[in-house]
């Protein structure tokens, strides 16, 4: 495929998972990049414009690595388009524990905005109002697909099931596996030694879940709105995964704010036909956001 990987087919992840899903269980923090100047101008990036964080949105970022600061993450992947990878910097630089490589995935970009990129989001609604279409299943010239997006998320997902049972809390990619993701060279100084943050404090399977205990890793994935909403739409509507109760169903498919955080608990038992059991511990949460100035709200593209 164009992103280095062919995505699985439903045949072919059935088949696959004999040799790899006996009963295991891990969760993925999932946040979106922090604010940059075509943000805050509604422009679009999509991959063609590799903006860097704006002043606003490395406060942001900070703010989210100090929310997820307590998480002992195993596994730190990441868009390789630099307003990602800025803020996935920052948040390993708040974590606890030890040294945690930074690995860039090219299956976590923003989704490809053909024609608009670094254009106004109006402009989009337009294009897609003359064809008598909606945002966002709407496809400008030279764009991607939703669909094209949601199987890079799939394709990424399903990635980690593979991975993460043969390493575990060990932040590595074996070399048969991978195919795409290639480590950033970044490694970030423990937080114990730089701060005086106990470690002994932090545990891998801090979270909210009941569902929480005895994860296998911990994982974070830092990426971008568009594809975020495609890789959430697969978990409710394909994976049946429940919002948590006190969110508004009406924003569950809209675009996450800058710097919003997410959290899944995936379970697999030992039935091998079966699908993952995915409770959703929050959404879209943005909290930890609130006491640095104006935030975007969630909004639909």
């Amino acid at each position: 495929s164009a992103y280095g990987r062919a995505v699985c087919s439903d045949v072919e992840l059935s088949a696959g998972r004999a040799g790899y899903l006996a009963a295991m269980k891990f969760a993925i923090t999932l946040v979106r990049h922090g604010e940059t100047r075509y943000n805050k101008a509604k422009l679009l990036q999509g991959q063609g414009v590799d903006e860097p964080l704006s002043e606003f949105g490395f406060k942001q970022a900070k703010a989210a690595g100090q929310a997820l600061s307590k998480v002992r993450f195993s596994h730190v992947f990441s868009s390789d388009l630099q307003r990602a990878k800025q803020t996935a910097s920052a948040i390993v630089l708040n974590s606890c524990g030890r040294e945690l490589e930074i690995i860039c995935d090219v299956r976590l970009r923003e989704r490809k905005y053909g024609i608009v990129e670094g254009k106004p989001l109006s402009e989009l609604r337009a294009l897609a109002k003359a064809a008598g279409q909606k945002c966002p299943n709407f496809t400008p010239p030279g764009a991607e697909t939703v669909e094209d997006v949601q199987a890079r998320a799939k394709d990424f997902f399903y990635y980690l099931c593979h991975l993460l049972p043969q390493t575990g809390k060990d932040n590595s990619v074996p070399d048969q596996i991978d195919s795409t993701a290639e480590h950033s060279g970044d490694f970030h100084t423990p937080l114990e030694s730089v701060s005086s943050v106990d470690s002994h404090i932090c545990d891998i399977n801090d979270g909210n879940s009941d569902n929480a205990k005895d994860l296998i890793a911990n994982v974070l994935v830092v990426s971008h709105g568009g594809f975020m909403l495609q890789w959430i739409r697969h978990f409710v509507e394909d994976l049946k995964c429940p919002l948590p109760p006190s969110f508004d169903p009406s924003k569950a498919f809209s675009v996450c704010p800058n710097a919003g955080i997410s959290r899944f608990v995936i379970t697999f038992d030992q039935v091998v036909s079966s699908s993952p059991q995915i409770v959703c511990d929050y959404l879209y949460k943005c909290s930890h956001l609130d006491g640095i100035g104006v935030q975007q709200d969630v909004f639909s593209i």
